[in-house]
């Protein structure tokens, strides 16, 4: 599988949205290989988080976020069941789970429902390894300030809107994964 041919069937390849969301996601796709390397006692499927990684973001372009370039019609918290919808289409259900839960530390079906937020009614937290590692790899970037890292106290400030959940949650990927 290539995850830029599947990108590609989506979004104009000279487009600025095609390489803010190839950008974003390349760095991602590092971050989490590097996350990998450091722990073979986990058994990470590298090849997985290679394509998901990439891919983890594919709904973007659905929504509406104009900094980033995106003139959807849907609120960003939807990009990610939405990209889920788009890999399973494209027979992909690992790598649509992916894009499903990784938004903030992934979202309770409590959560979305005391949040009243327009996603499907269900439960979105990562469960595999694989999902967890994208999850955490992805709240080091942004799509708003490219191939800048942040560092572990500025991503868990940016956390802080989600919750105490959220925190204990990347908290406890803080010591597991570095």
């Amino acid at each position: 599988m290539d995850p830029l041919k599947i990108i590609e069937k989506y979004y104009d390849k000279n487009s600025e949205l095609y390489r803010i969301l190839v950008d974003h996601s390349m760095d991602v796709t590092r971050k989490a290989l590097e996350l990998a390397a450091k722990h073979p006692e986990l058994n990470i499927d590298i090849q997985f988080v290679k394509e998901a990684a990439m891919l983890h973001d594919i709904g973007i372009f659905k929504t509406f976020a104009p900094d980033i370039c995106c003139e959807g019609t849907e609120a960003y918290i939807c990009h990610g069941y939405l990209g889920s919808e788009l890999m399973m289409q494209e027979g992909f259900p690992r790598h649509a789970l992916v894009c499903e839960r990784h938004t903030g530390t992934g979202l309770s079906l409590e959560k979305i429902i005391e949040k009243d937020m327009p996603i499907p009614h269900r439960d979105m937290r990562p469960v595999s390894i694989e999902e967890q590692l994208i999850c955490f790899a992805d709240k080091f970037f942004s799509k708003t300030h490219l191939g800048e890292e942040r560092e572990v106290r500025k991503a868990r400030v940016k956390l802080e809107k989600f919750g105490y959940d959220s925190l204990k949650q990347f908290d406890a990927w803080c010591k597991m994964f570095l």
